[in-house]
């Protein structure tokens, strides 16, 4: 983006100086010399960065808040966004090399033009700058290429963001109330203690009006949670490190009816799935797939190594769940067991834990959660009920680094394709101004005025076009930057590369058509009288 600001404030400050030829080979008659000359573009230009500067500090005041405002979800709990004394530094040492670099290859062009030749040029009559439009169009080669690189990151966000929200998460999230229940280390004495506090819980939200049905689970899909070394019974005994990882997750006998988790094969865990019972567990039909392909693992039996001694039988399979993010290429191999039959030693270094809940309601869920609060209360009024939210939120965190990705990308090509097409603009407005005597010769000889159109838009696409190529190119190269936020989409997509492309030919075509529109009012008659 400074690239582009940088390109497009040269290109503006080119054009003004272009058109003070005249004036400046007059100061040079008089005696101002080279240095003085660019002494005095430079300061322009700087003056004009600076004022830049300071509106643009302006706006960051409100924007900051703005920001805050809108991405307060997708920006991180812990960082803090504000305007400091560092930053505006910065700010301010960017806005006076811009304005120095801005202002320096025109300085440097308005200080090689003969005097002699400018002073014997009308100032209606068109100029040999031959060199200077070719300046001219290297720019706005510069703002349409990072211009088309930009387009092309922000549209595979898009196609990114659209990947994510048509990825089957494995459960139904709509109408799905969830919180966290902040449960002190040393509240109870033991795990009895606190599964008899869960099951009261559980059972108290079934009760209220509106509720279909409650589970528990220690960490809900896509916020993480323990991978933990299984052994397989019959399989050859290896070392910790080699044992395969799978995710474990700890749930109430009704949480797959609450996230519609459907039962693929056997059963699911039920209330007779006690401390007392036999040790149970439910595993994903990835976890199926992975250890017993071809096979029937209901019956089969496996070991946890951080419990060991403690032999598991299965007695079910459900289906596959996104436990880990959205963006898994691969299903997560997941291992469920009941609340119920968390042995945990009840000597010194027992600690509780707390649970999140998931309350399934109909529309408008959220309406559900004072109730939800107050129940939960009135079981045990010190423990804290926080994060409510629904599941369709919780998904939403799990692409906040996605979206926001996407934001910004789309603010920065929105900001480019703007200054392009103000340079492109500039560029063929002050070409046209220059040639009136040129166009009006021409029209005066026959010549279309449809023709002068076709003339004008060529000059404005053509350094369009080479910056299109250029930017291609650099977007192929650069594409690898987003490998690691993009989904479902190539980082070479062409669709996406011919969605850019388009948009920015579409823009440039525009911005040359406003010149071009002007150059075909020419009147030959007129033109020609006022040379």
């Amino acid at each position: 983006m400074l690239l582009i600001a940088c390109a497009n404030v040269a290109n503006l400050t080119l054009v003004r100086t272009m058109g003070r030829r005249k004036e400046i080979a007059i100061r040079s008659a008089l005696g101002a010399g080279r240095r003085r000359v660019v002494q005095q573009v430079l300061a322009e230009s700087l003056l004009l960065s600076l004022g830049g500067g300071v509106l643009g500090l302006g706006l960051s005041l409100f924007g900051t808040k703005l920001v805050v405002k809108v991405l307060s979800d997708e920006l991180p709990q812990f960082f803090e966004v504000h305007v400091d004394l560092p930053v505006l530094a910065f700010t301010f040492a960017i806005a006076v090399v811009v304005g120095v670099l801005a202002g320096l290859l025109p300085a440097l062009s308005a200080t090689r033009t003969n005097p002699n030749d400018a002073l014997k040029q009308g100032l209606g009559r068109t100029d040999s700058d031959g060199g200077h439009n070719r300046t001219r169009g290297v720019l706005v080669v510069t703002e349409v290429a990072p211009s088309l690189v930009l387009l092309f990151g922000a549209g595979l966000m898009i196609r990114t963001l659209g990947a994510l929200r048509a990825v089957k998460p494995g459960y139904d999230p709509d109408n799905v109330l969830t919180m966290q229940l902040g449960i002190a280390a040393k509240k109870f004495a033991g795990p009895a203690q606190q599964m008899q506090f869960y099951d009261r819980v559980l059972e108290r939200l079934r009760q209220l009006p509106g509720v279909q049905s409650t589970g528990a689970i220690d960490n809900l899909p896509t916020q993480g949670g323990s991978m933990q070394p299984v052994a397989i019974e019959g399989r050859p005994v290896v070392a910790m490190a080699d044992q395969p990882e799978v995710a474990v997750r700890l749930v109430s006998p009704q949480y797959f009816q609450a996230m519609r988790i459907p039962t693929v094969r056997g059963r699911s865990f039920s209330d007779a799935d006690r401390a007392q019972s036999p040790d149970v567990v439910v595993i994903s039909q990835a976890m199926a797939k992975r250890f017993w392909p071809g096979e029937d693992p209901i019956g089969k039996h496996l070991t946890l190594t951080f419990a060991p001694g403690r032999v598991r039988e299965i007695v079910g399979i459900v289906g596959d769940v996104k436990q880990m993010s959205l963006t898994s290429s691969e299903d997560d191999a997941t291992l469920y067991y009941p609340m119920a039959q968390e042995r945990v030693a009840t000597d010194g270094d027992w600690r509780s834990f707390g649970m999140a809940l998931a309350v399934r309601g109909g529309a408008n869920v959220e309406t559900l959660a004072p109730g939800v609060r107050n129940a939960i209360h009135e079981i045990d009024p010190e423990v804290p009920v926080i994060d409510v939210m629904t599941m369709g939120d919780v998904v939403g965190l799990s692409i906040a680094s996605q979206r926001f990705t996407m934001m910004l990308l789309e603010a920065f090509a929105g900001l480019a394709l703007l200054l392009a097409a103000v340079g492109i603009y500039s560029v063929l407005t002050y070409s046209v101004r220059r040639r009136l005597r040129e166009i009006g010769i021409r029209l005066a000889l026959g010549a279309r005025r449809v023709d002068v159109l076709r003339m004008v838009l060529l000059e404005g696409l053509r350094p369009t076009l080479i910056g299109v190529g250029i930017g291609i190119a650099a977007a192929l190269a650069m594409s690898r930057l987003l490998a690691s936020v993009v989904f479902g989409v190539k980082t070479t997509d062409m669709a996406t590369f011919s969605a850019a492309t388009a948009l920015l030919l579409a823009v440039g075509a525009v911005a040359s058509l406003l010149p071009g529109y002007r150059a075909m009012r020419v009147e030959p008659m007129k033109t020609l009288r006022d040379e």
